[in-house]
């Protein structure tokens, strides 16, 4: 059974570059047959407030959004708490560690950021890490390990390699691109990419549509799928919302957050439109549900370039620019 699902951080707001990459995963599996899963990304809980949780359940409602498995409601792969599968990535952990791909980081916030000013190149996580504590011996690393604590970093092969994606095609990756990463922070928490795929994993996840800023990560975790021997699903990267300058969208920024937008009098129906439209699955912005959108739905319609919404009509009929 194909299975799909939306991974959201419960830091902030939703705004509608969230919103569009829900509706394209739900459209996704609705259109298929599968199922919907929903998934709350909660693994930094200095970041994460269960305020926010409870919203973006509201907030997807509101848009006519539903799921089959979720925190509020089970299912077979529960729990749906990262904050509560940490028994699964620390068995994670454990294989890579005794496979030999692993080792410990010492460099500080400091360090890395003169990394991001020196010529390793960038990509859309951040500068490249150039393996500085990759080769430390026993001696040097309890040297450090006095000073700091260290995090963990997944030791990337020497090869090149090509991720097969649907929205944008085959995708090459030269070889240790990006740098060994991390996988468990220094503080303990476990990081974005490991716990991702150990979670899609478990819960039998065949399809990650998810927003193109994500793209760099899909390379790092087709390694960990192969490390762990597991399974990696289809993926799709879809275009990114962003304001006419080309910026992202971020949930710092409340003008832009589903919520405001509803206090503001817009209908939810008017934002799917909008949506829709600025992806390229419908022609013009113009009411709609999801439900409607189901039937003619397919990742061939969406468009490669950038979503850009401009503003959004109110109930009043005066357009909020965003």
């Amino acid at each position: 059974m194909d299975r799909g699902r939306f991974a959201p951080t419960p830091s902030g707001s939703m705004h509608l570059g969230n919103a569009m990459t829900a509706l394209l995963a739900w459209l996704q599996m609705r259109r298929l047959g599968g199922a919907m899963v929903l998934r709350i990304e909660d693994l930094d809980l200095a970041r994460s407030r269960p305020f926010w949780r409870d919203q973006i359940l509201t907030d997807l409602r509101w848009l006519g959004l539903d799921w089959d498995e979720g925190p509020d409601c089970g299912g077979p792969f529960a729990p749906y708490l990262q904050s509560e599968r940490q028994e699964r990535y620390r068995h994670a952990l454990q294989t890579l560690h005794q496979a030999g791909l692993l080792y410990p980081c010492y460099c500080s916030r400091k360090d890395l950021q003169s990394i991001g000013r020196a010529p390793h190149g960038l990509i859309a996580e951040g500068p490249a890490y150039p393996g500085t504590c990759a080769d430390l011996t026993d001696q040097e690393q309890r040297v450090r390990q006095r000073l700091k604590s260290p995090a963990l970093r997944f030791r990337l092969p020497d090869t090149d390699g090509e991720v097969d994606d649907a929205l944008c095609g085959a995708v090459q990756y030269p070889a240790r691109h990006g740098g060994d990463f991390v996988v468990q922070r220094a503080d303990g928490v476990i990081s974005y990419q490991l716990a991702v795929v150990v979670d899609d994993a478990a819960m039998d996840i065949t399809h990650v549509l998810r927003g193109r800023d994500l793209l760099d990560s899909t390379w790092r975790q087709v390694h960990l799928y192969k490390a762990l021997g597991l399974r990696s699903p289809a993926f799709a990267h879809s275009p990114l919302v962003t304001s006419t300058d080309g910026a992202r969208l971020s949930k710092s920024d409340g003008s832009r957050s589903l919520s405001a937008l509803r206090q503001s009098g817009v209908q939810s129906e008017t934002i799917i439109g909008a949506l829709a439209a600025a992806c390229g699955l419908i022609d013009r912005p113009e009411a709609t549900s999801p439900v409607d959108l189901i039937h003619s739905f397919s990742l061939e319609k969406i468009k490669q370039n950038n979503a850009i919404v401009t503003s959004i009509p109110s109930d009043g009929g005066h357009p909020l620019p965003l």
